[in-house]
C-alpha cells in the first residue's frame, strides 16, 4: 500500500502550500498535483525527488510511511540498541572513554563489544546510577568556552523525540560523525534536529533524524582549563539562548520561502 497521496496531501498543507504554488515548482498542472493526491496518477521518478525536496522527507518515508496518522519517521519509537558497558570490581558501571582520536573508530566499533573493550574507562561519583554515561573528547572551538580536549559526560538517549531544544548533546552520526553541538527538535515538523555551536564563528546545519546512531545528553565536563574571569567567553545566558532561538526560526521561515 502506498501511502503517497495521503502524505503529499498532509505534508503540503502542513507546510501552507497550495496546490497551484506546489504545481509551480513542479512545473506541471495544478490538476496533477490533484491527481496524486486523489491517487488517479503517480508522479515521475524525477517528479518524485523534487517532491522529496520540498517537502523535507525521504523517498521511503513519502511513500511506505503514513506520516499523518503516526506522525515522523524520526520520532517513531526505535529498537532499544544493547551497550556494551563495563563495570568495576564491585559491580558500578564505569565510564568508557572516547578520544578525539578514536571518534572515527567509534562510528564503526560503537555495537562491537570487543572494541568497546578497548577504549578507556574511568568511574565519577555524584553521578546519577539511573543512566548509563559515556565520555567523549572535544576537538575544535565550535563551543567555546570549553575548549578542544575537554572531556564531556553524557547520558544515554534512547529515543530521538527525548531530546529537549536548547541542550547540548553529543549526537554520533552516519554524515558528521561524533558531533557536539547545542540541539534543537524539528523531528515532528521535518524529520530533522537542527545544530547550533555556541561559538557564532560556526554556521548552523540541520541532521536527519535517520542519520542519527546515538545520542548523549551532556552531564558534565572535565576541563585543565579554569575560566579567567576577564575572559569574554562567557557561557549562555537565558537571554542568548533566547536570541539564539529567535535566529534560528527566522533562518528556518528564510529557508521555507
Amino acid at each position: 500500500m502506498s501511502f503517497l497521496p495521503s502524505n503529499l496531501k498532509f505534508l503540503r498543507k502542513q507546510k501552507g502550500i497550495t496546490q497551484s504554488e506546489l504545481a509551480d515548482q513542479l512545473d506541471v498542472q495544478r490538476t496533477m498535483i490533484s491527481a496524486y493526491e486523489d491517487g488517479r496518477s503517480e508522479p515521475k521518478l524525477n517528479t518524485l525527488q523534487r517532491i522529496c525536496e520540498l517537502l523535507e522527507v525521504g523517498l521511503e518515508e513519502l511513500i511506505e510511511h503514513d506520516i499523518e496518522k503516526l506522525g515522523r519517521k524520526a520520532v517513531q519509537k526505535r529498537e532499544m540498541n544493547i551497550l556494551t558497558i563495563a563495570t568495576n570490581e564491585e559491580g558500578k558501571e564505569n565510564i568508557t572513554f572516547v578520544k578525539q582520536k578514536a571518534s572515527a573508530g567509534y562510528l564503526n566499533g560503537f555495537a562491537d563489544p570487543e572494541y568497546m573493550e578497548s577504549l578507556p574507562q574511568f568511574h565519577l561519583p555524584n553521578l546519577s546510577t539511573q543512566a548509563t554515561y559515556r565520555a567523549f573528547e572535544l576537538a575544535g572551538d565550535s563551543m567555546l568556552p570549553l575548549i578542544p580536549g575537554t572531556i564531556v559526560i553524557g547520558a544515554y538517549v534512547d529515543q530521538l523525540k527525548s531530546i529537549k531544544s536548547g541542550r547540548t548533546y553529543v549526537l554520533v552520526t552516519q554524515t558528521e560523525g561524533v558531533v557536539y553541538k547545542r540541539v534543537f527538535n524539528y523531528l515532528e515538523e521535518n524529520g530533522k534536529l537542527f545544530l547550533v555551536s555556541d561559538n557564532d564563528h560556526y554556521k548552523p546545519y540541520e541532521v536527519k533524524g535517520q542519520d542519527v546512531l546515538e545520542v548523549w545528553e551532556a552531564k558534565a565536563f572535565i576541563s585543565t582549563d579554569f575560566p579567567n574571569p576577564g575572559d569574554k567567553k562567557k557561557p549562555l545566558s537565558l537571554e542568548d539562548l533566547g536570541d539564539m532561538i529567535k535566529d534560528i526560526q527566522d533562518d528556518l521561515r528564510r529557508l521555507k520561502g
